[in-house]
């Protein structure tokens, strides 16, 4: 065999012996990076809320009457002491020809009741006055021995039986004089009301603001202390997100609170007024039941940014719970709890073409950084969701 015919096979089986070995050798992983960097960091609490006024007025009849048709519509605004419904009272089964006469008559018997009073405090103060007398001449003639002692003790318990008759005529008298009081107030309503059905109620708002709520808008007949309307200043909405009791006892008053997801360009500013303290039980979507509390929150953005929002209107909040100015971050997902037995977190970095484990002491983290107390350097690079071929080690390619 020839010498050039040798050395070409040499060649080509090295050839086929390198691309083989290169066929079968482990290819790098291709992951993504992100790099260890400083700046500001927060936790929040972020949950569905919904705007309510925070004083809304209901004006109600104030008696039994007839309403006559309301003009104002939901929306409409009013000022403090405008006309917002008429009533004209309307006459009760109290008020008819029957019952005067017997409210009169009973005024009549009340009289003769209050004189009958009178006449047996008059005797029973006549017949102490007696007694009286009856124990002073018992009580000379004992100190000359004509009258013997159980005489003169039963004169003296006549006498105590007559002030006790007294005290309660006197009591009786009183008795008889209020009845007739109420027996003439009585009347006198019945016959103020009936000389006054046929005038007109002018109800009127008692604050500025704007129709919300029309509950009757036909004329009609309405009871006493039914609502009409509703009345409420939609330039003072507050919000109101109901919080899991162990978000809420982290949401304390005066957290800073970012508004989203009203439907404006620009998100709105808040801050935490009060958390109520009593919980509630709602049941989830997932039919869970979850102890909840109400979180009031005040809307500290000028009113001209957020004049669109009315009252229950859903939005979103994000109550900072934790802010720290300048602390060593990275992205959320680039740190994992270690397998047992060892204990922590940790995260993959790259060193120059391979991935290094690197254990850290995780401070806090939110839904899209972790902060990094103790493990990591800035500017470090570390892998972003590494996957289960990325190991301590293997060779990596950044994509």
């Amino acid at each position: 065999m020839k010498r050039s015919t040798l050395i070409t096979g040499a060649v080509v089986t090295a050839a086929l012996l390198g691309l083989v070995a290169w066929a079968f050798a482990p290819r790098p992983v291709e992951v993504e990076v992100a790099a260890a960097m400083t700046g500001p960091f927060e936790t929040t609490v972020d949950e569905d809320a919904r705007t309510r006024l925070a004083d809304r007025y209901v004006v109600s009849a104030p008696l039994a009457a007839r309403l006559a048709r309301i003009a104002l519509r939901e929306g409409d605004a009013v000022r403090a002491g405008d006309v917002v419904a008429r009533l004209q009272p309307v006459l009760t089964p109290l008020l008819d020809e029957r019952s005067q006469r017997e409210q009169t008559a009973r005024v009549a018997a009340t009289e003769a009741a209050l004189q009958q009073a009178h006449k047996r405090m008059e005797a029973a103060r006549v017949a102490l006055d007696r007694a009286r007398d009856d124990l002073q001449r018992s009580e000379q003639l004992a100190q000359q021995g004509f009258v013997s002692p159980t005489k003169l003790t039963g004169d003296r318990l006549a006498v105590q039986g007559a002030q006790k008759d007294l005290e309660a005529a006197v009591a009786g008298e009183q008795v008889a004089r209020h009845e007739l009081q109420l027996s003439k107030a009585a009347l006198g309503v019945s016959r103020g009301a009936v000389s006054s059905s046929g005038a007109v109620f002018e109800l009127r708002s008692p604050v500025a603001g704007r129709v919300l709520k029309l509950h009757h808008t036909s004329e009609g007949t309405v009871a006493l202390g039914a609502p009409l309307l509703e009345i409420g200043d939609v330039a003072r909405l507050e919000v109101v997100a109901e919080l899991l009791t162990a978000d809420a006892l982290q949401a304390r008053p005066g957290s800073a609170v970012r508004i989203e997801r009203w439907g404006g360009p620009v998100v709105l500013d808040g801050r935490v007024r009060r958390v109520e303290p009593a919980a509630f039980t709602k049941v989830s979507a997932l039919g869970v039941e979850e102890q909840r509390v109400n979180v009031i929150i005040d809307i500290d953005s000028p009113r001209e940014t957020w004049s669109a929002l009315g009252d229950g209107y859903r939005v979103g909040v994000r109550i900072v719970t934790r802010s720290e100015p300048t602390v060593l971050k990275v992205p959320v997902g680039a740190v994992f709890p270690l397998p047992a037995p060892a204990q922590g977190h940790g995260v993959f970095v790259v060193d120059g073409r391979r991935a290094r484990l690197q254990t850290v002491q995780l401070k806090a983290r939110n839904g899209s950084e972790a902060w990094v107390a103790d493990g990591l350097a800035e500017g470090t690079r570390v892998i972003v969701y590494p996957g289960a071929e990325v190991q301590d080690g293997v060779a990596v390619r950044v994509r």
